[in-house]
């Protein structure tokens, strides 16, 4: 560790995140939220904190065999199943199309126009700086959501878009190789892989990515002593911009 990442890192303690209230959920497809932050959802509705879903697209071609059509349909009732048996009833569907077939300044306004008007205290997103990632929905969805997180609380910015400001406090992106802020999930994971399940126009129950989330939840419960968690990167307010050492 070099010189000012060790001073940022004592500068700058990290937030808890179960320590704040408000919490947003960005998922690129219907699925998304539950693969990446699944189980800390389902441990924050149970904790009475307040949470909502946002579904940015549609995932209409997630499917070689249903027409696209149809297939955002299904997905949305999966979706919504699912968020349910995560303790989540909140959850609003932008319904932008799946593939990246949208303008991404749009997509950017409707975002930010949601987070305008729950005022989360933390956003989360895919991380869009993965090196593995070539996704366009998830790069533009956590990029997206790294800009607003930064920008929301400026009164200035937001009024130029006709929105309120919104006092967010931090992004935490999941799917992330750099994790550094974690929660102990517990039983949350067998609730997460039930929620999972629900996805059955995307995931049979041998499909492999089941087996991955159970070892992903097993290795990070290790390194924080609990038998399952779930990993972020997390950036406050302060570490959104000039300061290039909290990204390493």
């Amino acid at each position: 560790m070099n010189l000012v990442k060790a001073a940022l890192h004592f500068a700058l303690p990290k937030l808890k995140i179960e320590e704040s209230d408000r919490f947003l959920f960005f998922g690129p497809h219907p699925d998304d939220i539950e693969i990446g932050a699944g189980a800390t959802a389902a441990k924050l509705a149970a904790m009475g904190k307040t949470v909502r879903f946002v579904i940015v697209t549609d995932g209409r071609f997630g499917s070689e065999t249903t027409e696209p059509e149809k297939l955002a349909g299904i997905r949305k009732a999966e979706a919504l199943e699912s968020a349910r048996l995560l303790g989540v009833d909140d959850v609003v569907f932008l319904s932008f199309s799946d593939g990246g077939f949208y303008d991404a300044d749009e997509l950017y306004r409707a975002m930010v126009a949601e987070v305008s008007a729950f005022r989360p205290d933390i956003i989360f997103a895919p991380d869009p700086c993965v090196t593995s990632e070539f996704h366009k929905d998830h790069l533009n969805v956590g990029r997206a959501a790294g800009s607003i997180a930064c920008f929301a609380p400026y009164r200035g910015i937001m009024n130029e878009m006709g929105l309120h400001p919104s006092p967010v406090k931090a992004v935490a992106f999941f799917m992330t190789a750099k994790p550094d802020a974690f929660v102990r999930t517990g039983k949350y994971f067998r609730v997460q892989m039930k929620a999972l399940s629900c996805h059955k126009s995307q995931f049979d129950e041998g499909n492999v990515i089941f087996t991955y989330l159970r070892l992903r939840s097993l290795n990070y419960g290790f390194r924080k002593l609990s038998l399952h968690a779930e990993a972020f990167r997390l950036l406050s307010q302060t570490e959104l911009h000039c300061l290039p050492e909290r990204g390493k």
